[in-house]
């Protein structure tokens, strides 16, 4: 890959050190053309979503999740904002079944598209651990604490390891106060790069 802004937004130096987003990723946005901007927001979501999954297996290793759908699922999740720019600097959900159409459309399973459409549908009944992890991801990785997501992920925490609520709650407090924490320095290298390609 050549040294563009956006191979650079994917895969180059961070600070903070960021994960680099996978390959069939960075090849898919590649190819469509993503803004630079879209590349770091993704791989800074992504490289969050790394530390939330990390953390579960950790804490609570009998909690039943997918992993790898959670990572592809963060990392993707605004796949939709190649074809709705505007919504790149504004709001709109547009993108979101643009995403999962476009990702269905490059020959990815449905089951790991839903993610660009469901991200911000966490009140949505069907909406399972995996794709409450994906919307946390995308709130936290700017500090952003949306206490009604939490509280499902808590849910779905003490209904599978048997501990209280409150000792869930303190536990994801903690971990999501640590991640928070960094959330400055990712917003900045978000911004250090263009909107448009």
């Amino acid at each position: 890959m050549t040294n563009t802004p956006l191979s650079r937004a994917m895969r180059g130096t961070a600070r903070p050190p960021l994960l680099p987003l996978p390959d069939r990723v960075a090849d898919l946005l590649s190819e469509l053309g993503s803004p630079p901007r879209l590349g770091a927001h993704l791989r800074a979501v992504h490289d969050v979503a790394h530390q939330l999954v990390d953390w579960v297996e950790r804490h609570a290793p009998a909690v039943v999740f997918d992993r790898e759908a959670v990572l592809f699922g963060a990392a993707t999740h605004d796949v939709g904002k190649t074809v709705h720019l505007a919504e790149l600097s504004g709001p709109g959900s547009a993108h979101e079944e643009a995403g999962q159409a476009l990702l269905i459309g490059h020959g990815f399973s449905p089951e790991l598209a839903r993610f660009a459409a469901t991200h911000a549908s966490w009140t949505d009944a069907r909406a399972g651990l995996d794709d409450l992890v994906v919307s946390l991801a995308d709130k936290i990785w700017k500090n952003k604490r949306v206490p009604d997501l939490e509280d499902l992920v808590v849910a779905r925490l003490a209904r599978a390891t048997g501990r209280a609520s409150w000792e869930e709650f303190m536990a994801l407090d903690e971990v999501l106060t640590r991640i928070g924490d960094a959330a400055d320095h990712r917003l900045a290298f978000q911004a250090s790069f263009p909107i448009h390609t």
